[in-house]
């Protein structure tokens, strides 16, 4: 009987995972054998320098591109070969985004923005859906701006709503993508402090990718990928350490 991930403690995971684009001599290999774990109740950086894959693999493992070999699976549910249906539906119901850019819908307000997941379902959330969001709103100091367009938000409140949108039906794994990058150095840290307390008081499981020592040094485990491999595999570590070995990596590329 096969392993399932879940067996492992992950909730997700990619073996021998390869990305190709373009054929022939210009071909450019992504994503080259890589075989790694997300473990549920974790916060994962995922680092590397420009090229190195990261995005890519986060988009292989949302469901948001496919692989050109090997195999992947959001918690015991293998998702290569899926339909885009299948995928699209997958990711609704069990997957959440925070982005560098938001991504809030303009023409909604916030509590429209934080209930769009339930929309794009097509389903009411439940009682206890309902008190969770609610619970996040507070949480995250929103209350008072429910009635606002986000054009009237800051960055760092726009990025609230997003973390909210993400977590609000309770999915197996939010992927961040860069979710500082538009942000100044202090709101960049309250919003990497939420990301970590979204681990530690609520077990949700996250992979960020980021290249960002600062960004890292907030995670509970580092992930450095080059040229399409997973070069190291560390615990939480020092904004400092984290910049010495990307320095490294830069230097042997």
């Amino acid at each position: 009987m096969e392993i399932q991930p879940s067996d492992l403690g992950l909730i997700a995971r990619v073996a021998n995972l390869s990305k190709s684009y373009g054929a022939g001599s210009g071909a450019v290999t992504a994503l080259d054998g890589v075989s790694i774990g997300i473990r549920r109740g974790e916060f994962t950086a995922i680092m590397g320098p420009s090229g190195s894959g990261k995005s890519t693999l986060m988009h292989v493992m949302a469901g948001l591109d496919n692989p050109s070999g090997g195999r992947a699976w959001l918690g015991d549910t293998e998702i290569t070969g899926m339909g885009d249906g299948q995928l699209t539906v997958l990711r609704r119901r069990r997957v959440g985004f925070v982005f560098q850019s938001f991504n809030l819908v303009p023409t909604l307000d916030i509590r429209g923005n934080i209930m769009l997941p339930f929309e794009l379902d097509g389903r009411r959330p439940t009682k206890q859906e309902k008190d969770w969001v609610e619970h996040l709103i507070v949480s995250l100091g929103l209350e008072k701006r429910l009635g606002h367009r986000p054009h009237e938000l800051s960055g760092g409140q726009q990025q609230r709503v997003a973390i909210a949108r993400a977590l609000g039906t309770r999915p197996d794994l939010v992927f961040a993508d860069e979710p500082t990058g538009a942000l100044d150095s202090r709101t960049g840290r309250e919003v990497l402090a939420l990301l970590g307390a979204a681990t530690r008081e609520y077990g949700q499981s996250i992979a960020m990718v980021t290249h960002d020592p600062i960004a890292a040094s907030h995670a509970d485990r580092i992930l450095f990928l080059a040229d399409g491999r997973v070069v190291d595999d560390r615990p939480r570590s020092s904004a400092e350490d984290i910049s010495r070995i990307m320095l490294g990596m830069e230097a042997v590329v």
